[in-house]
């Protein structure tokens, strides 16, 4: 039976992914800050664990619990939403610190036992919007687009130790909490960003089309973990396969 120790899965993605995993008879590590046990439904191949990426001990006592596993899926992340000019630099590197810093953490944190066995996959859930950069977004954008980089210089740098490397990149998921996510992390705009910011707010409630649901990513990182001839890259969502077929 192989495992998978999934980061983030309080909510949206994340959570989607463990609960598509536990179905494919995986063994299952869900990790969270808080541990809600509620979330997922009772099983022996379940275990639940506290982790805050930004924390080195929290870490390392969340993997040494997780015991031996093939695939680490970092998707924990935090949204901002504000204009540059506007955004407090200590916000910037939470952001940073989370969606950026915590990858490169968990995945050192897990290297060792991967490179021991020869074996193992990484999986990197970042955004589409590396791909179509949206205004008001530059901070977040930065944090998952430094992340799409690590991973293709990481996939060369681990390949010859039998480790697999890749990068789900979902599209717009209104249905997900990333919108209150990032909500939180607003501020105040610039006066001057205002009625720009505004007129965004209202483009982004007018749309229609294609989205991104989070069965769409728990999919996409399925294929990752499992298929070795995936691309390094994979778009999760009509709108994010669009914007990469277009």
């Amino acid at each position: 039976m192989q495992t998978v120790l999934i980061t983030g899965c309080s909510s949206g993605f994340g959570l989607e992914t463990a609960r598509y995993f536990l179905d494919k008879g995986w063994r299952v590590v869900a990790t969270m800050r808080t541990p809600q046990a509620e979330l997922l439904p009772p099983s022996d191949r379940l275990s639940i664990i506290a982790l805050d990426v930004t924390d080195a001990e929290s870490i390392r006592q969340a993997v040494d619990a997780a015991g031996p596993i093939d695939v680490l899926v970092n998707n924990a992340g935090i949204g901002m939403l504000n204009a540059l000019e506007g955004t407090p630099m200590a916000v910037a590197r939470d952001v940073f610190e989370t969606n950026t810093i915590g990858t490169f953490a968990m995945t050192q944190a897990v290297l060792p036992q991967f490179r021991e066995r020869g074996a193992g996959v990484i999986v990197n859930v970042t955004s589409s919007v590396t791909s179509k950069p949206l205004p008001l977004l530059s901070v977040y954008t930065a944090s998952k687009a430094a992340v799409n980089a690590f991973s293709s210089s990481l996939a060369l740098e681990l390949e010859p130790f039998g480790i697999r490397v890749r990068v789900v990149l979902p599209g717009r998921a209104p249905t997900t909490k990333f919108g209150e996510n990032a909500r939180e992390r607003i501020g105040d705009f610039p006066p001057a960003y205002a009625d720009f910011a505004a007129r965004v707010f209202e483009g982004v409630r007018a749309q229609t089309g294609d989205i991104t649901r989070s069965s769409d990513v728990a999919e996409a990182v399925w294929r990752a973990a499992t298929d070795p001839a995936s691309p390094v890259r994979i778009p999760a969502g009509a709108d994010a396969e669009a914007v990469f077929n277009g």
